[in-house]
């Protein structure tokens, strides 16, 4: 069934504007179609994925909106590029991958996006408030901007995120519907050491248990009473990670689940119980290998947060970072130039920041042998086979202990 089109719809579908928006709009009438959209919304915000050059599609789609008079119709922020464009030397590619991705980056800019380069736009301080419909695209933004932030948003993947930027428009499905928000399945995490549930590297190993039990289903996590942002953060990520993870509630934590009945619109969810057992593997999944020749450190996956930023000075303390060893620090340009007295102390110490982009998806690492360690399970999960590195998972502690002292350290995990 063809969804309602409204006069703006169709007369855009028409060509009656720019060519552009009328591709656009024929993408966005074959994901309602698809989807099973009954209508077309207004959204407010966009955030578009499909800025990492990938090959030539990924160019040829860009500049084909941007020659064909595309310009965004509502405010749109822009996910990592293939590209550190403030230390381009960081790229250890080719120079046509390097053309090409310059190229999308220019595209992109002149439709109008803000030159953002982040996969954390939730860290901005313009960002969705609750209630707001967004179309947002990557997939550790979207569990935050549903989750934390109780804006909405499906999963939109490339190019499709585009196409409604475009538009102003998008077809209602998923997530902007209320029966799409309700948790199917609890994880509950009572039985895990409290001490243990108030850690960050807990919430970046729990990510991964939770996208593994739900997939694409909506959960709710029982059994935490509190949780910053970052914590919320790197769950959400994990979950988008090893599952088709869209939204999560923490029940007690996050916006639309004071309660479990709440999150769960009253109907019992399927039980998943995390055991001691069952995190320590999860824990133990996110490395695959126990070498301890350390060569690179990689932080921030997603972008580290100012907060993040400043706690990494404190575990530093004043020491160096071991001269055999490259720890990069993944962040966003806009949280580089707040923090940039500490950036500054860390970088005399050793770090080595990257903005716009991330280690696990371009090349940056140093080749040769040597174990890459990180504090991101999503890094962990992703950089073997995109990289065919050795990766270490480690709290944020162990990986600084492991970048002074030049090997890999990992202390016992706290569950």
């Amino acid at each position: 069934m063809d969804p309602f089109l409204a006069d703006e719809d169709q007369a855009m579908l028409r060509g009656e504007g720019s060519e552009a928006q009328a591709l656009a709009m024929r993408i966005l009438v074959g994901m309602a179609r698809a989807t099973g959209a009954r209508r077309m919304i207004d959204i407010s915000g966009a955030h578009i994925d499909g800025t990492l050059y990938l090959g030539r599609a990924s160019l040829d789609f860009a500049t084909r909106l941007r020659d064909g008079g595309g310009r965004v119709a509502v405010p749109t922020t822009l996910n990592v590029s293939s590209l550190d464009l403030l230390h381009p030397d960081l790229f250890r590619g080719d120079d046509p991958t390097r053309e090409a991705a310059l190229a999308m980056t220019k595209a992109y800019l002149d439709m109008g996006a803000s030159p953002t380069w982040t996969c954390a736009p939730y860290q901005l301080a313009d960002r969705p408030g609750y209630g707001d419909r967004v179309a947002w695209g990557e997939s550790n933004a979207i569990v935050f901007a549903n989750s934390v932030l109780g804006a909405r948003t499906p999963r939109f993947g490339d190019f499709a995120d585009m196409a409604a930027a475009v538009t102003g428009r998008a077809p209602e499905f998923g997530l902007y519907l209320d029966r799409d928000r309700r948790a199917r399945v609890r994880i509950d995490v009572s039985g895990i050491a409290e001490r243990a549930r108030l850690t960050d590297e807990f919430f970046a190993v729990l990510g991964i248990l939770v996208g593994r039990e739900a997939g694409s289903e909506v959960p709710a996590v029982t059994g935490i009473e509190t949780a910053t942002e970052d914590q919320l953060k790197v769950l959400g990520a994990g979950a988008a990670t090893s599952g088709a993870v869209g939204m999560l509630h923490v029940v007690g934590v996050t916006p639309e689940a004071p309660t479990l009945a709440s999150a769960t619109g009253g109907v019992s969810p399927r039980l998943v119980r995390v055991t001691t057992d069952t995190i320590t593997r999860a824990y133990q999944d996110l490395s695959n290998t126990g070498a301890e020749n350390l060569r690179t450190v990689n932080l921030g996956t997603p972008h580290y947060s100012a907060r993040q930023i400043a706690r990494l000075q404190d575990l530093l303390a004043g020491r160096r970072i071991h001269p055999d060893v490259t720890l990069y620090v993944n962040t966003g340009r806009d949280v580089l130039a707040s923090s940039y007295d500490i950036v500054k102390r860390l970088e005399e110490a050793g770090a080595m920041f990257v903005v716009d982009t991330c280690t696990y998806v371009t090349s940056i690492l140093p080749a040769g042998a040597g174990v890459a360690m990180t504090d991101s399970a999503k890094w962990a999960y992703y950089a073997p086979g995109n990289l065919g590195v050795d990766v270490v998972f480690g709290s944020a502690s162990d990986c600084v202990e492991s970048a002074v002292a030049g090997r890999v350290i990992r202390g016992r995990p706290p569950w």
